[in-house]
């Protein structure tokens, strides 16, 4: 993506079914689980570079023993350093124990972290400070085990104030009006409420207190508990969570907007945010991992028992595009396809751009990870070569002319046309003298491109246009094409995301301004904004489920192609001597590559709850009161 952006946040839990020892038989290593969630993070690295949390329960530990771990970091390479304090601790404990990692038993009671339950969490925050206070998993202690409770999550809520006093009408004073605080302590309340009804039913059936321990982690019944907890969450969200006891759960929101997916065997329970880092880390096929129904939670007993049961009634299933379009890693199966598909899909706009002249168009892609589309876009190329050649051998004219010839000698001119400079990006800053660095972190192939040439760029998307602009098209322009095209695999992002991606600020995006720019030509700006500030005021004051997206009017006099247009025209500027074209890929064709994952708001102001209106709405005032905020 040549605008960055942060996004969504990534989780990793594995439950070990059997002992160390059973490990250490097998694998060769009292380390099994450590080693497994470290490779689990790694390969969701991209999901998370603000920081790194890890959590862990021992199982049958004897009172006074340390059951619960917790190590997090905010550095620069939080993975490496978390796990870095954790082999040494194993060392420290190795120089006084020298048989240490030959004896399970023994690594266990020595080493944190050497447990059953391990839950690892990677932080793209999207809200508030790069503390360490932010950094997930998040623990909610007491001296009962089963109260005992930690959390990490890939989520955004929407109605954190509403949830909030509710909290506090509960008699709770949450130390922060936060949402990984708030979903905390929502479950928090009513697990303290089921354990204090099991007691209590306990105690009449004539159990003592240290008796009923174990009877209530048996009859916890954490379906009930999530249910109640989040009966009036409005969002998107994954959250995983460990009991002190040993169950652990993993629930999703009733449109699946978060990914969920896991992987159960008689060894191990493994549950992530992405499919591709099971199959790696535990070497499975890609039908062996399962995802999790939307609106549904993974519940798993201390014994390893797992159930999948309904939490939530689940609703249009609206999973995010972008985890498809760019998020998750493209080593995926299924995303590698649909990432082909949205480049395919495209050609039919780039040929009409070119005048279908392919011998005088080269082809190419910014960044990296717009390459499968990339590769999808020239297998329509070369379709259409195949095609025309086709028609053309049944004309015996087109032997005596030289045009079949021709065809069989034309082949899609593909060129690596930038590199990015990884430790010059790295350098720059934020200050005011950032702009002329920023033009070079790209380098660019010269000698390639000839006058008469049109030079195609693939992108993952168009956010705000501002690398686009003060960057890339000045370096393509060195090469003097004679027309830029930049093609966009996904549609125009014209509005917020509320539900875990960075993008909360509706001037920053493109199309917005393109479109303001529209109506300021029109003469209907000023008209145009008054009224959707007015009917967005006026939605303040109603109940959620009333609320509307206004801000869809902004767009509704102008076209796609209008908007790209207008699009390319601001990021030409004055500077740029080649001629620009934008081309977008449709909502249509995003849901035609992608008709598993239809979470497309960013794209159409759909959003698939109802919270997400009355964050565009917010949005909106936002920028028309001239505040530059956050709208969630």
């Amino acid at each position: 993506m040549s605008d960055a952006i942060k996004h969504e946040c990534g989780i990793a839990l594995i439950h070990l079914k059997k002992d160390l020892a059973y490990f250490k038989e097998k694998y060769g290593t009292s380390m099994f689980g450590i080693n497994k969630m470290y490779l689990m993070m790694e390969k969701q690295h991209n999901r998370g570079q603000d920081g790194a949390g890890l959590a862990c329960v021992k199982l049958n530990m004897k009172p006074g023993q340390r059951y619960i771990s917790r190590v997090r970091s905010n550095g620069q390479q939080p993975i490496q350093d978390i796990f870095k304090k954790i082999n040494k601790r194993v060392s420290q404990a190795e120089k006084e124990y020298p048989d240490l990692l030959e004896n399970p038993h023994l690594f266990k009671e020595e080493v944190p972290f050497a447990g059953e339950l391990l839950l690892g969490h990677l932080r793209y925050g999207t809200f508030g400070k790069n503390s360490i206070e932010s950094v997930h998993p998040f623990l909610r202690q007491n001296n009962w085990m089963h109260r005992n409770l930690i959390v990490a999550g890939n989520f955004n809520l929407t109605n954190v104030n509403e949830l909030f006093d509710t909290l506090v009408d509960l008699g709770q004073h949450p130390k922060e009006k936060a949402d990984t605080i708030t979903v905390m302590e929502k479950i928090g309340h009513f697990l303290d409420d089921a354990v204090a009804k099991i007691y209590k039913t306990l105690k009449k059936e004539g159990y003592n207190k240290a008796d009923a321990s174990p009877q209530i982690a048996e009859r916890l019944n954490m379906k009930k508990v999530l249910r109640k907890a989040s009966k009036n969450w409005d969002g998107g969200y994954t959250i995983a969570g460990l009991l002190g006891h040993g169950d652990s759960f993993v629930m999703r929101d009733p449109a699946g907007i978060r990914p969920a997916y896991y992987y159960d065997d008689d060894e191990l329970l493994v549950v992530a945010s992405e499919r591709p880092a099971i199959q790696t880390v535990f070497d499975v096929p890609f039908e062996a991992v399962q995802e999790l129904p939307p609106g549904h939670a993974l519940l798993t007993k201390k014994s390893g028992a797992l159930s999948i049961r309904k939490i939530q009634e689940p609703v249009e299933r609206k999973a995010c595009s972008f985890e498809r379009i760019y998020f998750s890693r493209g080593g995926d199966a299924a995303i590698y396809k649909e990432r082909k598909q949205l480049g395919r899909l495209l050609f039919p706009q780039i040929q009409k751009a070119i005048d279908n002249d392919l011998e005088n168009t080269v082809f190419s892609f910014i960044p990296n990870t717009a390459e499968t589309s990339f590769y999808g876009l020239l297998g329509a190329v070369q379709d259409n070569i195949v095609e025309a050649l086709s028609e053309s051998i049944k004309n015996e004219e087109n032997l005596k002319n030289g045009k079949l010839k021709q065809l069989l000698s034309l082949r899609p001119r593909i060129e690596k046309i930038a590199i990015k400079d990884a430790k010059l990006r790295t350098f720059i800053t934020e200050d005011a003298s950032r702009d002329d660095l920023v033009a070079h972190v790209y380098d660019i192939t010269y000698g390639i491109i000839k006058p008469s040439d049109n030079l195609v760029i693939v992108d993952d998307s168009i956010v705000r246009g501002t690398t686009l602009e003060k960057s890339i098209l000045k370096m393509l322009d060195r090469l003097n094409p004679k027309k830029i095209i930049v093609v966009s695999s996904a549609p125009q992002i014209r509005y917020p995301d509320c539900y875990g991606i960075d993008m909360a600020k509706i001037q920053n995006f493109i199309a917005f301004r393109a479109t303001l720019k529209l109506h300021e030509d029109r003469g209907t700006l000023d008209q145009a904004l008054d009224k959707i500030y007015n009917g967005c005021r006026k939605s303040m004051n109603l109940s959620l489920d009333e609320v509307e997206n206004h801000v869809k009017e902004l767009y509704e006099p102008f076209t796609d192609e209008q908007i790209s247009d207008k699009i390319a025209t601001m990021l030409k500027g004055n500077s740029i001597n080649s001629e620009v074209k934008v081309i977008f890929q449709t909502v249509d064709g995003l849901h035609q590559a992608c008709p598993e994952n239809l979470g497309d708001w960013y794209f159409s102001g759909d959003y698939p709850t109802p919270g997400g209106n009355r964050v565009v709405n917010r949005a909106f005032m936002n920028f028309y009161e001239g505040k530059s905020v956050r709208a969630y």
